[in-house]
């Protein structure tokens, strides 16, 4: 399976501008684990947009 390589920049990119991870840490970890940051950055984005 391939993945499209726009969409690994946006991932590295969301991640690294959240929590300040260099390339390498985050290109290490695994796809799925790498999207399950991105889910909970998204989740405490939403919840603070919302005052909670």
């Amino acid at each position: 399976m391939t993945y499209a390589a726009g969409r690994i920049y946006s991932e590295v990119a969301y991640v690294a501008y959240h929590f300040h991870w260099s390339l390498d840490e985050i290109l290490d970890l695994e796809h799925g684990e790498r999207l399950r940051y991105v889910a909970e950055i998204a989740s405490i984005n939403t919840r603070i947009s919302q005052g909670r």
